[in-house]
């Protein structure tokens, strides 16, 4: 039976606030170069109002892998929680009018919607805080069962794993998923929410995840490695497919009888690492959805994410498609 979605996505739905940064902005204000750091709405406040000029974009790892889904030509939709305010209206707007079904109902006289202020260093890194609000407030509720029944998959996003009541509701997701033969996706999202929830996650792609997404450092802290070869053979039979990310290294995805090493895209300038890994998921995803092989999967996860770090922000600026026929002949569906 063919299905209305090929990708549904779930996560954190979030306003992204990208300006640029330096070292010493980030060292007077307590900030961690490159990594996540939640923060309350009082120092969201402090930060904003000292930052430079920004740029305020809808964000969110999960949203931002949907929007470059869409960008390929998949057909998909999203599922997250903001509030009924200025911003979770900008949000639904941006996802529903790039071709992402979202209709999830905002959070009522709770928290405002949810904000990343990322700020930008010359080489390119990206430092990231976030204030969670509403998106934290993601339930069981909030699962669509019918829509995630009618995607081939789903992909889910570690970030949103700080709840309870959000890892309810994604356990609800996966077992909605494994029902109705819907394939499950997970992205580590970062090392130190693999940190917050080693056990958690270590269960989950255990027994729910067809298809794990991670960068070195997160695939390490998953299993306290010290080598990445150590740890992609610690989770070999658990997921049909693994990929690392590496960065200017490439990617390597491993099956259950092979590992296949996929080249980074060569990128003519780097300006900002934001959303890398997002769009490499949505390239790779939009490949799977295709029934490509998996090098061509890793080549559109490459281009997607060169794409990306090539200026400001964590969604594409130009047609993924496009690209995609250009530079590798691989046409649209």
């Amino acid at each position: 039976m063919t299905k209305k979605y090929h990708l549904t996505g779930i996560g954190n739905a979030i306003v992204d606030v990208i300006a640029p940064g330096t070292d010493a902005f980030l060292e007077a204000h307590g900030i961690t170069k490159g990594g996540m750091t939640l923060i309350d709405e009082e120092r969201t406040r402090t930060l904003y109002n000292a930052m430079g000029k920004a740029t305020e974009v809808s964000g969110g790892s999960a949203a931002n892998t949907m929007a470059g889904f869409a960008s390929f030509g998949g057909k998909g939709a999203y599922l997250g929680k903001v509030a009924d305010d200025q911003l979770g209206g900008i949000f639904a707007h941006d996802m529903n009018a790039g071709g992402i079904h979202f209709s999830t109902p905002p959070l009522k006289g709770g928290p405002e919607t949810a904000r990343c202020l990322i700020l930008v260093t010359p080489d390119a890194q990206r430092s990231m805080s976030t204030y969670l609000g509403a998106c934290v407030e993601f339930g069981e509720d909030d699962v669509d069962d019918a829509l995630i029944a009618d995607s081939e998959m789903i992909y889910l996003e570690g970030y949103l794993f700080d709840k309870d009541a959000a890892k309810d509701a994604y356990l609800k997701a996966t077992h909605i998923a494994q029902k109705n033969e819907t394939k499950v996706a997970l992205t580590l999202s970062d090392s130190f929410c693999v940190e917050r929830h080693r056990v958690p996650f270590q269960r989950l792609v255990k027994d729910k995840v067809d298809i794990l997404f991670a960068n070195e450092a997160e695939i390490l802290a998953l299993y306290q490695h010290q080598r990445v070869e150590e740890a992609v053979g610690a989770i070999r039979g658990h997921c049909d497919i693994v990929v690392v990310t590496r960065g200017e290294k490439g990617s390597l995805i491993l099956t259950p009888d092979k590992m296949i090493t996929v080249p980074a895209h060569p990128v003519a300038h780097l300006v900002d690492t934001t959303g890398a890994g997002d769009q490499y998921a949505a390239g790779f995803l939009y490949g799977l959805s295709r029934n490509l092989s998996m090098e061509d999967c890793g080549r559109l996860g490459s281009l997607a994410a060169a794409e990306v770090i090539s200026h400001i922000g964590p969604r594409p600026e130009t047609s993924l498609a496009d690209l995609a026929q250009q530079e590798l002949g691989i046409s649209r569906a």
